[in-house]
């Protein structure tokens, strides 16, 4: 028990480093990217492509939204359905520091990439959405890693995140899913209290949250 609590701690400490690290590096280089990309742009007219700045930062943000309800959608008719041989080691205690269901993961990375290259690299409006849907990927894939993996499933520590009333709330949500007393409901991760609402599950919520935060005082 002793081994095993050691390993637990060690495997914490690497996904927190690896959590850290990736979100710090993918940041920085999203910063410079966007800087680059505009300035590239203006290079000989000196003029500033004001529609396709606006252009970029909305795909920004409706990809960073939409994400949450193909999540929703992929979860509920893929993940629990034909993909159900994969998504099922997230539903069992994990042995190890990984799981079949982590492969998700690099598959959403696979369009952000591509979205992202395609749009660093060409000039104009189309490329400057494809750039912006990218960006609002990545951001929601590293809100996702915190948010999930971190604060729900505790594979590292979230440190001050765990204390927002709002991501609580959507952590012991999550956990309802886990419990299947709604039918798998919620399948989605940040509008999950709401969707629990949707089917009369605000009781259940609030048992779980006060269930979670005297846990939570106790490991404190």
């Amino acid at each position: 028990m002793e081994e095993k609590m050691k390993r637990k701690k060690s495997e914490r400490f690497t996904y927190l480093v690896a959590a850290v690290m990736s979100s710090l590096g993918i940041t920085s280089m999203a910063v410079l990217s966007v800087y680059y990309r505009f300035s590239w742009q203006m290079e000989g007219s000196g003029e500033i492509p004001w529609s396709e700045m606006f252009g970029t930062f909305a795909l920004s943000v409706g990809a960073a939204v939409g994400m949450e309800f193909w999540a929703r959608w992929a979860h509920k008719a893929l993940w629990h359905a034909s993909l159900w041989h994969m998504h099922e080691s997230h539903h069992r205690v994990r042995e190890g520091a990984f799981e079949l269901n982590d492969v998700f993961a690099i598959i959403n990375a696979v369009p952000a990439i591509a979205l992202l290259n395609f749009g660093f690299f060409h000039k104009g409006l189309i490329p400057g959405l494809c750039f912006g849907a990218g960006l609002g990927i990545t951001v929601f894939g590293m809100a996702y890693m915190f948010v999930h993996d971190g604060l729900v499933h505790k594979r590292f520590s979230v440190g001050p995140i765990a204390n927002v009333p709002y991501f609580r709330r959507v952590a012991a949500a999550h956990k309802l899913h886990h419990s299947d007393k709604f039918d798998g409901v919620p399948y989605g991760l940040f509008l999950g209290p709401k969707e629990l609402e949707e089917v009369g599950g605000l009781e259940e919520l609030e048992k779980e949250i006060s269930r979670r935060t005297k846990s939570y005082n106790n490991s404190s």
